[in-house]
């Protein structure tokens, strides 16, 4: 099975949510079609109830683990990768996901678990409120027109 998506280690077929971080500190921009793919693959793969988990589910694993929630920081991370691919509205709807799940001093944990409505993992959770700051931000600075244009060069 080959994809057009980048994935945990070389050679893997595996999905890591924090490849959506590429575009992010400049790696390719959001346009690449293979960030395009990544995008397109963690939604498919490794979405939960509208939340990014932080590991491929498709992992098979011979140790017993613990069902992890979804991670909000790497839900964070795909509205910001909309943001920069230009789909501001989709990455609206991610943030306004994370945010209706904060408690009611707007603090949030590491995962939140949709089976059972709840926050899990560790509370409060700094990265979770970093990339919320940056998202809010990175939306702010998409839905905000220019001050002045762009200069046009003389010819």
């Amino acid at each position: 099975m080959r994809q057009n998506a980048f994935v945990e280690s070389y050679g893997s077929q595996l999905l890591d949510a924090s490849v959506l971080l590429m575009p992010a500190v400049g790696f390719l921009p959001a346009s690449d079609p293979r960030v395009r793919g990544t995008i397109a693959a963690i939604e498919k793969h490794m979405m939960w109830d509208g939340f990014v988990l932080r590991h491929d589910p498709r992992e098979i694993s011979d140790e017993s683990q613990p069902v992890e929630g979804a991670f909000l920081a790497c839900t964070l991370w795909l509205a910001d990768a909309h943001v920069l691919a230009g789909d501001v509205a989709k990455a609206q709807a991610l943030f306004e996901r994370v945010v209706a799940v904060a408690n009611d001093l707007g603090l949030l944990a590491e995962e939140f678990d949709p089976g059972v409505g709840r926050q899990t993992g560790n509370f409060p959770q700094a990265l979770t409120h970093i990339a919320l700051i940056n998202t809010a931000h990175n939306l702010s600075v998409a839905k905000k027109p220019a001050d002045k244009p762009a200069m046009q060069r003389s010819t």
